[in-house]
């Protein structure tokens, strides 16, 4: 795996909440570089914040969802941000990194997003201490900025998400979101950008799904 050569990263392009985390990690990086050590290379950390608008269509539901931790692939679980140039061909991108790891991304996305939704009364990590009626599982099967033939690349995110009834266990249903979103350009601060579009928009389409499946599997399994 290679790495794609440094491109330039103008921060004052990405939203605010990007911005103020990669200006942090950056202060953070460079005292610890005046602590002594050998000099290294500067690293743009990266801290995506994708806030999910409620749909009011969504239906309120009454009970509650536990979530197990993302799964996914150990290339598509790095903090490293791949792309990929060709589609035989993966690099990622010197000098940038995610603050944290897509299944971490994901998880704390959807949990947020249902939480704050008003929608449902309770939503937890699995293994902490909160019994759900259902789970949900999701798997990430592709992470990574992908140039598909296009000029600029596109942030594509691809999840398998399966809603478990929490006492058979049986799956309710299984349904492959995928979120392309095109960058405006090749720099690494409009692929962020991307992948904040991305990862907001598959976050309301995989909350909204929870909700409005689990809905319906409780209410026909209750006639």
């Amino acid at each position: 795996m290679t790495s794609m050569p440094s491109l330039p990263i103008t921060p004052s392009r990405l939203s605010p909440a990007v911005r103020l985390a990669t200006c942090a990690l950056l202060v953070l990086l460079s005292g610890c570089a005046l602590l002594g050590g050998t000099p290294k290379e500067a690293v743009t950390i990266f801290a995506l914040n994708p806030r999910v608008q409620v749909d009011p269509t969504w239906p309120a539901v009454p009970w509650q969802l536990s979530m197990t931790t993302p799964s996914a692939a150990r290339m598509e679980d790095s903090a490293r941000m791949t792309v990929r140039p060709t589609p035989n061909e993966v690099q990622v991108y010197k000098g940038a990194s995610w603050a944290k790891r897509p299944s971490e991304m994901l998880e704390d996305a959807v949990l947020r997003a249902l939480e704050d939704s008003g929608k449902i009364p309770a939503v937890a990590r699995q293994g902490s201490g909160i019994t759900g009626d259902y789970k949900l599982v999701l798997d990430i099967r592709r992470f990574e900025s992908d140039y598909a033939g296009q000029p600029a690349p596109a942030a594509t995110i691809e999840v398998n998400a399966k809603l478990l009834h929490g006492q058979d266990p049986q799956v309710v249903l299984s349904q492959t979101f995928l979120q392309v979103q095109p960058a405006t350009g090749t720099a690494v601060a409009d692929v962020v950008i991307a992948f904040e579009r991305a990862l907001t928009t598959l976050t309301r389409d995989i909350s909204g799904w929870v909700l409005i499946e689990g809905d319906r599997h409780q209410r026909g399994a209750h006639r």
